[in-house]
């Protein structure tokens, strides 16, 4: 069985004991900060090597490296095929350091995004400016009611319904 299904199956396990899971994810956010630290120190370095061989540089079990990766994925610059990797697949952690700054945000993982590790990448405008771009990203914009008896938009001074809202 590939990794990311044995990750994906223990982790988000709907049979599990709820205190395990919540002991498992608490466990996993921790490494994860640690790994996320190591890692922005030298943000433009390509990270390489096999699943096995990250786990023991980040010292942290193969489960939670691909946990990790499963994470960072959408914020890499080339995609890992993680639907299929095994011990000793090879995989790299270069990342788009814009965009995972953003997917931080989006993930509201404030223990990330607010790593002190980010102030030697981003400056502070920067920052407030990915975090707003990003907020901003998934606002809906609804479009005001109209009803039946308003003006019709169209300006022609004519009900809605007599209007533009006649064959609505």
């Amino acid at each position: 069985m590939a990794l990311l299904k044995k990750w994906r199956d223990m982790a988000y396990s709907e049979t599990a004991n709820k205190g395990d899971l919540q002991r498992l994810w608490t466990e996993y956010f921790g490494k994860e900060k640690d790994i996320y630290a190591e890692l922005l120190k030298n943000p433009d370095e390509e990270v390489k090597g096999t699943v096995k061989e990250l786990a023991d540089k980040y010292g942290v079990d193969i489960m939670t490296m691909t946990g990790f990766l499963d994470g960072i994925d959408e914020s890499l610059k080339v995609a890992n095929d993680i639907e299929n990797m095994e011990e000793d697949t090879v995989v790299s952690l270069g990342f788009d350091k814009e965009l995972l700054y953003k997917n931080m945000v989006a993930a509201e993982a404030d223990w990330l995004y607010n790593l002190p590790e980010w102030n030697e990448i981003f400056d502070e405008d920067k920052r407030k400016e990915l975090y707003k771009e990003q907020k901003n990203s998934r606002t809906v914009h609804n479009a005001p009611k109209i009803y039946p008896n308003d003006p019709c938009p169209c300006g022609s001074g004519k009900k809605y319904k007599k209007c533009h809202g006649k064959n609505a």
